[in-house]
């Protein structure tokens, strides 16, 4: 397990560095390209309460898939709630405020029923070709997702995917990976 430890932090560390040296124009023509994929997915299409990241840092964008999402969908996201991540539904965008890590969260905690969230919207530093990811390291999307039964979409830049990372058991995986160049299906 210690080795496992070792080797996801390594992996972190480097691909964190070539996210962060991403100029931010290419981050956002690339999170368009992945926004307009998700947008044609029936799984996205059909989904009715879906869960997004709200991105910071060089995440594959999201604040203008939530923002075109008010009309059409529940829009539900993240709130780290002691140490935990909660779902809240938000009804606009101006309901969130700079939370925890300086991310963008809603202040108001209506908590969504987890039951009810059909698509969850995955954010990772690097993910594999079979659907594990490896996040910042503190396991609150592992801990969260354990508990849910929606679909599991990662965004990740392309480069952000490789054969394989390293996992322990209770690493969470994806059923679907998006990025700028393709979509893998990950459900076996």
């Amino acid at each position: 397990m210690e080795k496992i430890l070792e080797m996801k932090g390594i992996v972190r560390k480097k691909m964190i560095e070539k996210r962060k040296e991403m100029p931010r124009e290419e981050v956002i023509a690339k999170s368009r390209v992945i926004k307009e994929k998700v947008k044609k997915m029936k799984e996205f299409r059909s989904a009715r309460n879906v869960m997004f990241y709200v991105s910071y840092n060089n995440e594959v964008f999201t604040h203008d898939l939530i923002k075109e999402s008010f009309s059409e969908k529940r829009v539900i996201v993240p709130l780290l709630l002691d140490d935990e991540i909660v779902p809240v539904e938000i009804k606009e965008w101006k309901e969130l405020k700079p939370g925890a890590f300086n991310i963008l969260e809603p202040e108001h905690r209506n908590l969504f029923p987890l039951h009810l969230i059909d698509l969850v919207l995955v954010p990772g530093v690097v993910f594999d070709e079979k659907g594990y990811r490896i996040g910042h390291g503190l396991g609150y999307y592992d801990k969260f997702l354990e508990k849910l039964r929606a679909t599991r979409i990662g965004l990740a830049f392309d480069f952000q995917v490789i054969n394989e990372v390293p996992h322990l058991e209770y690493d969470q995986k994806m059923d679907i990976i998006v990025t700028d160049k393709r979509i893998l299906d990950c459900r076996e």
